[in-house]
């Protein structure tokens, strides 16, 4: 049988995968230790005022398990239970899975051909499997693409100036060359008598009309 640690990671991946997948990947111990958890887990969901002496007793006339054993799968429930919230949608999913099932099983046994169609066909259509699996994309595998810092303006298809940098380079001397006269001066503040200019002050000097 599988060790707790390694029961306790089968859960998160597998608790509400059926019978049938939990045979064909895991031994008979470990598939009874999750059917055990998934049962003790939704009796807690429906009946969440049960003590754990109450789920424990429980367990032990279910499954006809040893009371340690019992008390090892209450300790897993409420170990995993933060994560249980979080996968109430795949426990819904699940419990919906077997009500269809179990409405198809009985429907079978009465022979009700009509009931076991619709049974099936909602099966099919809730597992969405009349559609074609999604292509999984291979994100790992897909290359960073390299980028170079080039000034070549033909990696954009634009066909570049013959000796450009020559040309540059004569055009700097040119105009360097036809400024030379030019003189740089220095910034100076403006000499005004800036309260004679800008004088907005009534002096009382206007006449007014007689």
């Amino acid at each position: 049988m599988a060790g707790r640690n390694s029961i306790k990671e089968i859960i998160k991946k597998d608790l509400f995968k059926n019978r049938e997948y939990l045979e064909a990947r895991y031994g008979p111990d470990t598939v009874a230790a999750v059917v055990r958890v998934r049962d003790m887990y939704t009796w807690l969901m429906s009946n969440p005022e049960w003590k754990d002496r109450q789920l424990v007793a429980r367990q032990v006339e279910q499954f006809g398990c040893s009371l340690m054993t019992a008390y090892n799968d209450l300790a897993t429930v409420k170990y995993m239970l933060p994560m249980f919230v979080q996968t109430t949608r795949d426990f819904h999913r699940w419990r919906a899975n077997e009500m269809l099932l179990e409405t198809y099983r009985m429907a079978k046994d009465n022979g009700d051909t009509k009931t076991m169609e619709r049974a099936a066909a909602s099966y099919a259509k809730y597992n969405r499997i009349d559609l074609e699996d999604e292509l999984k994309i291979p994100y790992e595998e897909i290359m960073v693409q390299p980028f170079t810092a080039t000034d070549d303006p033909s990696v954009l298809g634009i066909k570049p100036v013959p000796n450009i940098r020559e040309k540059i380079r004569a055009m700097i001397e040119k105009y360097t060359a036809e400024s030379a006269d030019i003189e740089d001066v220095e910034y100076e503040e403006a000499d005004l008598e800036e309260s004679e200019l800008f004088n907005d002050a009534d002096d009382g000097s206007q006449e007014g009309d007689e």
